[in-house]
């Protein structure tokens, strides 16, 4: 993957890539203090779209509101009308989407020291698992370490210093020789993975951890509605790990992974050890959908 584009969208202005800069001394950078937002554009018979563009950055305002910003200098239109411009002016039709608040002042650990600023970026990129694990699946651990308690830090808010909890359980599932980790909340039940929410499949009926320790992912909610809309029962309420291992199919979702089947999990085979008739059901809806071809296709894209 490159991240490489020809513009930067900065705080109202189309910057070169390599002159899209912030200074070292950018509290963010020292502290964690920022948020940001992933999200996607497909190419489609119309033309490019952004899936469910409107969500993601009510999301976005959302947690810097849960973070503590005052006076946040942007609205969810000014937003939406300089993604539209940062991907037109890089000429893409298929792409990623980056907006990044960080912050511009004095270090210290007071936020009211400092003053909000943002930015976007956009560049292309495939399936974040591989293209091979959208049918294959991938081997999942259940990772030692903890999803965030509620009370240590904001699980709602999309907040940079968060991801510091996703990169050890990542970077340690990976160097152990596994695709992704599964994340437990404080009281050992399922959470999320380092980047995915999850999903199991039993008798037909689809299962998903409750919302209350985990992001509540905007890909998650679209294959929430769209199985119901295909008529599965989907059930929100705690699992345990054990729950996943004698699973039909489990499968995990999120905008970089899309919706990605998970074949073993701590070198257990799930279900037939490859993707399951449930997610790949809605594997299709769903590339018909952000493709434009989709029932809620007319609500969930915005055209550029």
């Amino acid at each position: 993957m490159t991240m490489k584009s020809d513009f930067i969208w900065m705080d109202g202005e189309l910057v070169p890539y390599d002159q899209a800069t912030v200074h070292v001394l950018t509290p963010t950078l020292h502290y964690g203090l920022g948020i940001f937002e992933g999200i996607r554009a497909y190419a489609t018979p119309k033309g490019t779209a952004v899936f469910r563009l409107k969500e993601h950055l009510e999301r976005f305002l959302n947690s810097a509101h849960i973070f503590g910003i005052r006076d946040f200098p942007y609205s969810v239109e000014d937003l939406r009308q300089a993604v539209h411009e940062t991907i037109r002016r890089n000429k893409f039709q298929a792409c990623y989407i980056r907006p990044l608040m960080y912050m511009e002042g004095s270090l210290g650990l007071n936020l009211d020291a400092s003053r909000p600023r943002v930015s976007i970026a956009t560049w292309e990129w495939g399936a974040y698992l591989g293209e091979e694990a959208l049918e294959k699946g991938v081997h999942m651990t259940v990772s030692s370490f903890t999803r965030q308690h509620i009370n240590v830090s904001m699980t709602k808010a999309k907040l940079a210093g968060n991801y510091v909890n996703s990169v050890l359980a990542k970077t340690l599932a990976v160097r152990s020789g596994y695709d992704e980790a599964i994340m437990l909340d404080p009281e050992g039940y399922v959470a999320e993975c380092t980047g995915e929410n999850l999903f199991f499949v039993r008798d037909d009926v689809i299962y998903t951890p409750h919302r209350a320790t985990i992001l509540e992912g905007i890909t998650r909610d679209a294959v929430i509605t769209l199985a119901r809309d295909l008529g599965y029962r989907v059930v929100e309420e705690p699992i345990s790990r054990d729950q996943l291992y004698i699973a039909d199919e489990v499968f995990v979702c999120g905008t970089a992974a899309e919706i990605t089947p998970v074949s073993m999990i701590d070198h257990r085979q799930i279900g037939a050890g490859k993707r399951g008739p449930v997610a790949e059901i809605l594997q299709k809806t769903f590339f018909q959908t952000v493709k434009g071809d989709g029932k809620r296709s007319s609500e969930w894209l915005d055209y550029v």
